[in-house]
């Protein structure tokens, strides 16, 4: 099985290898950075769930039996605004999987940078001193101190993204009523 993920970011490439090498440990995995065609911080649901879908469907090629697409943005909710996530998987047949989460209420400095046109990488970066964090531990990761980190939540709606390729027999109708 060869799998293309449209990202070169070395935590979405290592939470691809983590969930395919489950499946089939002989699965080939290739970095295929591509565009999202949304904006460099996609705010709610819908733009990030786009940006996953168009990066799945870019990365595929013709040589991969899946592309999968990962998007990270935010959505502002009554509560405030909060981190959200959204996996995407194609296959050659033009079928897809989504999956998503990963929401996390942010710090009043994060969402004040984020409202003033600015992205959650860089103001999670510079609330903590840090350099380049959305490829590392990433917001999650740091608001939980490590409990839960980027990978470990890419890893999570990935898997839920590959349900209807998982158990075919409940996406196609064949399943008992």
């Amino acid at each position: 099985m060869k799998v293309a993920v449209g990202s070169s970011n070395p935590v979405k490439v290592a939470a691809a290898r983590a969930v395919f090498s489950r499946l089939d440990p002989d699965a080939e995995l290739v970095e295929r950075p591509v565009p999202s065609g949304v904006p460099e911080q996609p705010w709610g649901s819908e733009q990030t769930r786009t940006g996953a879908v168009n990066r799945a469907r870019a990365a595929l090629g013709e040589d991969a039996d899946f592309g999968v697409g990962f998007e990270g943005g935010v959505d502002d909710t009554e509560l405030g605004v909060m981190t959200c996530a959204w996996c995407a998987v194609v296959d050659r047949d033009g079928e897809c999987g989504v999956g998503g989460g990963v929401h996390a209420m942010l710090p009043p400095l994060v969402q004040e940078a984020l409202r003033s046109g600015g992205e959650l990488g860089p103001a999670m970066d510079h609330l903590t001193g840090e350099h380049n964090t959305k490829q590392g531990a990433g917001a999650v990761g740091i608001l939980t101190d490590g409990l839960v980190d980027r990978q470990a939540a890419y890893e999570m709606i990935l898997a839920l993204a590959l349900a209807r390729f998982i158990r075919p027999d409940l996406y196609d109708g064949s399943a008992p009523e």
